[in-house]
């Protein structure tokens, strides 16, 4: 149950008290819970510290203990660490861990309509998405699809818009799509099967020796900043854009209702900020540090940047847009995210189309 917000007075009060017993051996003794300090344990689904979401949970969590004043202390588990990478859903569901910083579109199995709130090919960009929940009725569906599992979802960082993937081999239309192991995650996965590729999914930490070993003849992972960093362009050349797939990359915190629920309102209030306030900043930093890095890549690397032939772009889209009506057949609230998803689309693309479209193309003139 959640407790009412404590007044200033009321925390002035404490910390005199405190500051007066700071020589008592047996305060000292004290567990952190009894001073009033909070400790969580965050579990993610990247290599530590990887460009892109490794580092937005970083700070995350480190924004967390410096709004809270060290009230509420998140550590941070990398993939694998406490659970493997794929499984931090239901390691804050089943209460192993009390936040998770990872992607929706690892639930697909679980909630058909998850991956939505990550990407969705052909879908929103990166300001269109955040346009749809914060704004047009996209949070709201989100709270009630992740309710029953006793989580409460926050964007929590973006990669921006991704590219296509490293190729082994030149693309030069849908035939050359047959038979190719790709790793992919995501609505971009069936996709891509639906084109006569093979998806194959595998962690942030796996591709790049999937790729190397030839495991996997062609990688999608993220975009050039987290891309030059696994360091994709030493196995191939050949990068492949627009990332068509997943044109943008929304990076989910999870929160244990139960965990959240038991926080005084100013500390639920810090969490929703420092959450909120990441977005923003990975998205800044991944628009630079992607452009900065593309130019790294073909500069420094020799990268061939490549785009999908056209047959390639028609058909998936034709595949991404029947794969949503697929999904809002599942359930009633599948129904309602396509429904609201579609709308969002709609309504942002006729304003995009009119402003940025026009506007690129002359500026770019």
């Amino acid at each position: 149950m959640s407790r009412a917000p404590i007044s200033r007075r009321a925390l002035v009060g404490a910390g005199l008290a405190a500051s007066g017993s700071l020589l008592s051996t047996s305060t000292l003794a004290q567990p952190a819970v009894a001073k009033g300090l909070v400790e969580w344990r965050m579990v993610t689904s990247w290599p530590k510290n990887l460009p892109g979401p490794g580092l937005s949970a970083e700070r995350l969590a480190q924004a967390i203990g410096r709004l809270s004043d060290g009230r509420l202390q998140v550590k941070v588990f990398a993939a694998g660490e406490l659970v493997p990478a794929l499984e931090c859903f239901d390691a804050v569901a089943g209460g192993t861990a009390e936040m998770a910083h990872t992607a929706s579109l690892y639930w697909a199995g679980k909630l058909p309509a998850a991956p939505l709130y990550t990407t969705a090919p052909f879908g929103l960009t990166p300001l269109e998405h955040l346009t749809w929940v914060d704004q047009a009725g996209g949070q709201g569906l989100w709270d009630r699809l992740y309710a029953p599992f006793g989580i409460k979802p926050f964007m929590a960082g973006n990669t921006g818009f991704s590219m296509a993937g490293w190729y082994r081999r030149e693309l030069r239309g849908l035939d050359d799509l047959k038979g190719l192991k790709i790793r992919i995650v995501g609505l971009g996965g069936e996709v891509m099967r639906r084109l006569g590729a093979t998806p194959v999914a595998l962690p942030a930490g796996e591709v790049f020796p999937a790729m190397q070993s030839g495991i996997v003849d062609a990688a999608e992972l993220l975009a050039p900043y987290s891309d030059l960093a696994v360091g994709l362009h030493r196995v191939t050349k050949l990068y492949y854009g627009p990332g068509f797939n997943k044109p943008n990359g929304t990076g989910e915190a999870l929160v244990s209702l139960k965990a959240y629920d038991a926080l005084p309102a100013d500390l639920k209030a810090i969490v929703a900020t420092a959450c909120r306030d990441e977005h923003t900043t990975a998205l800044a930093t991944a628009e630079w540090n992607n452009a900065v890095s593309l130019a790294t890549l073909k500069e420094t690397h020799g990268v061939q940047v490549k785009s999908m032939p056209a047959d390639v772009l028609a058909a998936g889209a034709r595949i991404a847009e029947g794969l949503l009506s697929e999904i809002a057949a599942k359930d009633a609230l599948s129904a309602e995210i396509i429904t609201s998803y579609r709308t969002a689309r709609a309504r942002t693309g006729q304003w995009m189309r009119v402003t940025q479209g026009t506007f690129l193309a002359a500026r770019d003139a």
